[in-house]
């Protein structure tokens, strides 16, 4: 597989996306996502509310890149820098996760819904090595951080867990 069709994958999950950022903004309507922000200590931006509800609504984690894709095809007019921000702050903040896939690319995903709504909270992910596709295993925990045993005066604090392999449509 070439390096532009394996690249392409995530691109795909975007377009898919892309057609539920509208939808995702509707569903999880713009007050209660800037509600959502302002809980987490945050202003209520409308790129914060834009990648939140995108985030929530996505199937697999977005990469920075199937955000942009995806908010654009839909009409928003967010440079990149404004993205980075908002995706940042939506991880620090406890909204989101990022998890780093082989490709060293950071795909983030809504961790909102890890108030019971979606049982979205600490889990491992699974990466296709092929593809690069990457989901969320919400059954399967991840190691908590402060049960992971570090040498003798240093701290952990945090700890992730990717399975990688071959997904379905690699397989073939």
């Amino acid at each position: 597989m070439s390096v532009r069709s394996a690249a392409s994958a995530p691109r795909r999950a975007a377009r898919r996306a892309h057609g539920t950022a509208a939808q995702a903004t509707r569903r999880h309507d713009r007050a209660a996502l800037d509600a959502l922000v302002r809980q987490a200590g945050g202003r209520a931006t409308p790129a914060r509310a834009a990648v939140l509800g995108l985030l929530r609504a996505a199937a697999q984690p977005l990469s920075h890149r199937d955000v942009e894709d995806a908010l654009a095809a839909d009409g928003h007019a967010f440079d990149r820098v404004t993205l980075y921000r908002a995706l940042e702050w939506l991880q620090t903040s406890g909204l989101a996760h990022k998890v780093a896939g082989e490709d060293r690319i950071w795909r983030f995903a809504s961790r909102a819904q890890a108030d019971g709504a979606g049982g979205h909270g600490s889990h491992a992910h699974f990466q296709c090595r092929s593809c690069g596709s990457t989901l969320c295993l919400d059954g399967v925990p991840a190691l908590p951080a402060g049960q992971a045993r570090a040498p003798r005066g240093y701290q952990v604090e945090s700890a992730a867990l990717t399975l990688r392999g071959l997904c379905p449509a690699c397989r073939t």
